[in-house]
């Protein structure tokens, strides 16, 4: 009886640690014209026109929300490539999607990134 109990509780632990929701904070930057057309490291095409972006460690494939925390702005993009784990970003953007969020001016900002539980 104490190892179904144990067993239930890990299982229900997981499953509401698997449902936090994940927040990040410090600095994006947007991704060179010299990257468009070259392949991610997700094996897709960059495109500047595209909402996707670079990120150290989510899955290829998830959808992150990003606030411009200077002017509030937001845009959803979809993770299809990995950035150095020596860069001080936490975040690289493709040209659309620093658009939205009004830094292409600055090059970098600073934005928090949430993932969305679709």
């Amino acid at each position: 009886m104490k190892n179904l109990f144990l067993i239930s509780s890990i299982c229900l632990l997981s499953s509401f640690l698997l449902q936090t929701s994940f927040v990040e904070k410090g600095k994006a930057s947007y991704y060179s014209t010299k990257f468009e057309g070259k392949k991610t490291s997700s094996g897709e095409i960059f495109r500047q026109d595209s909402l996707t972006a670079a990120h150290k460690k989510i899955p290829f494939g998830t959808k992150v929300l990003v606030r411009n925390l200077k002017n509030d702005s937001v845009v959803e993009v979809r993770i299809n490539d990995r950035l150095s784990q020596k860069s001080s970003r936490i975040i690289d953007l493709s040209l659309k999607a620093a658009k939205q969020l009004n830094f292409v001016r600055d090059g970098i900002s600073i934005v928090t990134i949430e993932k969305i539980n679709k």
